[in-house]
């Protein structure tokens, strides 16, 4: 088996000696576009440089950027956990955080949150009632209110480039008709699609109207929730790439509702969408969630189903993206038909 060969600025990053405020050890995570490094009370992340089309970090100046982007855009939600972008310099023979004389790389710093204490830990154990969910409604209120609808974000509501959003999802599933998703769920989710945008043009003007598009989060499940007593953390927003965070802030609310549902928290979920409506004064929220949940189902489908083209994936690992694709596509039925 061919061994990976680490990075030297993550090897330095892996030594507890490398940060400030010297942790007691350093562990290392890592998705596909970051390394995260877990030092003590903190954590600091460095983007990989990777282009995958929808994102791009390939140059030192991009990174620099969309890590200035992350934490600007984050700190709306949770202004306490992003801290600062942080200069890597090398010098001599070794990496200096925090250092100006020759940046190499920038990371972005974070206060650590409780694992432990994450939304969808906390719903398996039992340990969430109404409240928590009437409180994370009324937080995203009052998030979304200082939230301008200017020109840029109003662009994003017009029925033309949603549209284009929603027809490129089907564009991009139809190889998977037959499995993961039959052919008549296929047909009737996509048919019901086009069908609500086209009868109801004069909703999604009032919605722009109304001032309700936005520069939102764009990934908002449960995952990126932490409820920690008091304090309600929402997290990894958004920042590489626009198309996927301006839209309608009843898609970020959509999004929360479609993942409770999923996961069997259906009566949570309503309270939720209530919370928010009532502290908002949304009230034509209520005329779009569906097509946005259906929307929302749909995007996880899609992005799941593509773990089935990954040639460097198990068949464990593909099997359980099959599966997982399947309760996506099932949702979205569900949502057209009414049955949720």
């Amino acid at each position: 088996m061919r061994m990976v060969e680490i990075p030297p600025l993550v090897q330095a990053m892996l030594d507890p000696s490398f940060y400030p405020h010297h942790p007691q050890q350093v562990d290392l995570l890592q998705t596909h576009i970051s390394y995260l490094f877990l030092a003590g009370e903190l954590v600091y992340k460095v983007k990989k440089p990777v282009d995958f089309g929808f994102l791009d970090f390939t140059t030192l100046e991009k990174r620099s950027y969309f890590c200035q982007q992350e934490v600007r855009l984050n700190k709306r939600f949770s202004p306490d956990v992003y801290l600062a972008v942080v200069p890597i310099s090398f010098v001599g023979d070794s990496f200096r955080l925090g250092d100006e004389t020759a940046v190499i790389e920038y990371a972005v710093k974070m206060r650590r949150i409780n694992e432990e204490h994450m939304l969808y830990r906390l719903l398996k154990a039992g340990k969430v009632d109404s409240e928590v969910l009437q409180r994370i409604g009324r937080l995203l209120a009052r998030v979304y209110a200082v939230i301008p609808s200017d020109e840029k974000a109003r662009a994003f509501g017009a029925l033309d480039v949603i549209s284009t959003n929603v027809l490129e999802n089907f564009e991009q599933t139809r190889k998977y008709v037959g499995d993961p998703i039959s052919k008549g769920a296929f047909d009737s989710i996509e048919s019901w699609s086009l069908s609500f945008m086209q009868d109801n043009a004069a909703l999604f003007e009032q919605r722009v109207a109304q001032g309700y598009i936005k520069d939102c989060h764009g990934d908002l499940h449960l995952q990126h929730i932490c409820v920690e007593g008091e304090n309600i953390y929402i997290f990894d927003c958004i920042e590489f790439n626009e198309r996927f965070r301006f839209g309608d802030v009843a898609s970020d609310v959509a999004f929360l509702s479609m993942d409770l549902d999923l996961n069997g928290y259906t009566q949570f979920s309503n309270i939720f969408v209530d919370a928010y409506t009532e502290a908002a004064g949304d009230f034509t929220v209520a005329g779009v969630l569906q097509f946005y949940k259906v929307y929302r189902a749909y995007v996880r489908a899609k992005v799941t189903s593509f773990m089935l083209d990954d040639a460097g994936l198990d068949e464990k690992t593909k099997g359980e993206g099959l599966r997982r694709a399947k309760e996506y596509y099932d949702l979205a039925l569900h949502y057209v038909k009414g049955d949720i």
